[in-house]
């Protein structure tokens, strides 16, 4: 096998991989990649012993973007390696425009890998706005890909807005395998969760690596605050409304109070851990590990699958208690790790190449999933 375990199910990337990737017929398949992570790619596809397909993705002068693929793609097998970042709406739009090209070249399949899917937060009814994902999974269904292939959503029911089979990998073992091997002492940590809505993936992260639990509460999520929509909107005053109100009679929706921030759980002597999929704008992790660090919390981590890390992210990072921020590569952040010492990466490519591999070859996927908990 390509993923190699240990005890705790975690997954071992191998030394040598080129011999497992030996039996993948090189004739009909092709990787291409757009500007958003091309290192991402070039490693995917150095691992399966292929070459990136020719393929242009530039912009002309009034920011359109140009597609141009040079090698034959009909009858074949395509995988479109774009992941979101920063640039997010020109990400989706090289992505868009690709699949199509593909698609009207005759291409037989074409698969999208897109590591970190963008707008995945978007999922959601929030005041007069719309569901996002929503829109851009019918925009993907309608370019023309039949196939994504990404990792840790935001939420799964995403995958119920795409009506092509959508594929959600997992990084976990990746950062447990970091806990274990990189951590000192990591039997004497604590998995923390920085807010109640994460607390099922820092559960699973404790069973996992059999520590303890702490929860941040009063921390109020983000989600919650903001569904706000037309039922809690007053009755219109107009001269034609009728004498009785169909309001009369209705309780009215109490206040949300945002109680004291505490911390469920010991800390004290303990080494902190903070678990997310996404860290993005870290004030509300620099604010948490404040707090982890008031409480004698001895050493602060901070490990998540996408680092985005945008605006003055890093700078706060480098200025905070947090001791080291890991994240994974599905996001380009080689600037931002020159701002910040603090930020490692872990190479993920290894498990994206092991996907393609699989759904090329029309073998099972339940591999890759194997002892992942409903809470993942």
């Amino acid at each position: 096998m390509l993923l190699q375990r240990n005890k705790l199910g975690s997954v071992r990337p191998p030394k040598r991989c080129r011999s497992d990737m030996d039996n993948i017929s090189t004739s009909d398949i092709v990787i291409i990649n757009g500007n958003s992570h091309p290192d991402l790619a070039n490693s995917v596809a150095e691992r399966m012993g292929l070459k990136n397909g020719g393929c242009s993705v530039f912009h002309k002068s009034n920011r359109e973007t140009i597609v141009e693929i040079s090698d034959s793609v009909r009858g074949k097998d395509i995988y479109i390696i774009q992941t979101g970042t920063k640039d997010a709406n020109n990400n989706i739009m090289e992505l868009l425009i690709m699949a199509y090209a593909c698609k009207t070249s005759s291409a037989r399949s074409i698969v999208g890998v897109i590591p970190y899917l963008p707008y995945s937060k978007q999922c959601k009814m929030r005041k007069r706005g719309c569901i996002v994902s929503k829109l851009l999974a019918k925009m993907m269904c309608t370019s023309g890909l039949t196939h994504i292939i990404t990792m840790d959503l935001h939420q799964k029911e995403i995958q119920g807005f795409f009506d092509i089979p959508v594929d959600n990998l997992r990084a976990s073992p990746f950062l447990l395998q970091y806990i274990q091997e990189s951590i000192p002492d990591y039997r004497n940590s604590v998995i923390v969760a920085r807010n109640p809505g994460v607390a099922k993936k820092a559960n699973s992260y404790a069973e996992r690596l059999r520590l303890g639990l702490a929860v941040i509460h009063g921390e109020q999520k983000e989600a919650e605050s903001d569904e706000v929509d037309g039922r809690y909107s007053p009755p219109p005053t107009s001269s034609r409304q009728r004498t009785t109100s169909v309001s009369v009679g209705v309780p009215e929706h109490p206040v949300k109070v945002k109680p004291p921030l505490t911390i469920v759980g010991d800390v004290n002597g303990r080494i902190a851990i903070m678990v997310d999929d996404l860290i993005d704008d870290v004030q509300a992790f620099v604010a948490a590990a404040e707090m982890l660090k008031d409480n004698g919390a001895c050493k602060i981590y901070v490990l998540a699958t996408h680092g985005l890390l945008s605006s003055d992210a890093p700078r706060l990072l480098e200025e905070s208690v947090i001791d080291e921020i890991v994240v994974t590569n599905t996001i380009p952040h080689e600037v931002q790790k020159l701002q910040c010492n603090k930020i490692k990466t872990i190479d993920i490519s290894i498990l994206i190449a092991e996907a393609i591999r699989r759904i090329h070859n029309k073998e099972s996927m339940s591999y890759l999933f194997r002892n992942v908990t409903l809470e993942d």
